[in-house]
């Protein structure tokens, strides 16, 4: 039938969490229940200063505090042909969202990302041992 999703919220993330304004928290809030129901095998902690879920070791989709606003980013978001998550310039093929309001979230298009994100991958995990060279996964 598939994992159970482990709502838990471990105290890194909650203390991220809990140190953002009000409506970055909400934003924040919802996404990690989205993240969590969708990915339920991933295993998630705080990574380079943000929440980040990997999928046997190799990062898949996190969120981070902008100036104006919460990202969701997929490592290998790029790839997923979604018009909406806007790649960064350079070599890696990750994809981004801003959200400034819990509005603006629409947790279909989050849950067909995140469905991509299992999917799609690119070896994010091995990237230094390759010297930056990328190599998809899936």
């Amino acid at each position: 039938m598939g994992q159970q999703p482990n709502y838990t919220m471990n105290k890194e993330i909650r203390t991220y969490h809990d140190s953002q304004s009000e409506e970055n928290r909400e934003i924040c809030d919802l996404l990690y229940e989205e993240i969590t129901r969708n990915l339920p095998e991933a295993e998630n902690k705080i990574w380079h200063g943000h929440p980040v879920w990997f999928l046997e070791g190799n990062p898949i989709v996190g969120y981070s505090k902008l100036k104006d606003g919460i990202r969701l980013f997929f490592w290998s978001g790029a790839s997923f042909d979604e018009a909406q998550l806007q790649p960064t310039t350079g070599k890696f093929k990750d994809g981004s969202i801003r959200y400034t309001h819990i509005d603006q979230i629409n947790r279909d298009d989050v849950k067909r990302w995140l469905e991509k994100s299992r999917d799609i991958q690119w070896d994010y995990k091995n990237i230094v041992k390759r010297k930056g060279e990328l190599k998809r996964l899936k």
